[in-house]
């Protein structure tokens, strides 16, 4: 049972990053090619993020198929500690306060969408 829902954090982080990665190319054509503003960019980065987590935690929940719960905060806290070890290794800066609110809300819509993930699978079956 633990290999089945190791396997489930492994589809989430993998969505969740591709998802980030995808939106952040698009992000920087969009800038590039056109008349979109930077101070936008927080607003809509912050959307970004909590759909993708949303997504991610949804597709880990529906793969570990319980606890979704579990495996959504789980999905969140991975990402979280990614982005951590990134910055604080690669920049030598640890996270803000607005950073830590951001990534707080980054958990909460994991966390919730491994439940709506655990519950949409069982509601199927």
């Amino acid at each position: 049972m633990r290999n089945q829902q190791f396997i489930a954090l492994l589809y989430g982080w993998i969505v969740v990053l591709g998802l980030i990665l995808v939106s952040s190319m698009t992000l920087a054509l969009l800038l590039r090619f056109s008349s979109f503003s930077e101070p936008a960019l927080d607003w809509v980065t912050l959307v970004i993020g909590l759909i993708s987590l949303f997504i991610g935690g949804a597709v880990a929940g529906a793969k570990g198929k319980q606890k979704g719960w579990v495996i959504g905060a789980v999905t969140g806290l991975g990402f979280t500690l990614f982005t951590f070890l990134v910055q604080y290794l690669g920049y030598q800066q640890g996270f803000s306060v607005e950073q830590s609110i951001h990534h707080l809300f980054y958990i909460l819509a994991a966390l919730f969408g491994g439940t709506v993930g655990v519950n949409i699978i069982s509601d199927q079956s």
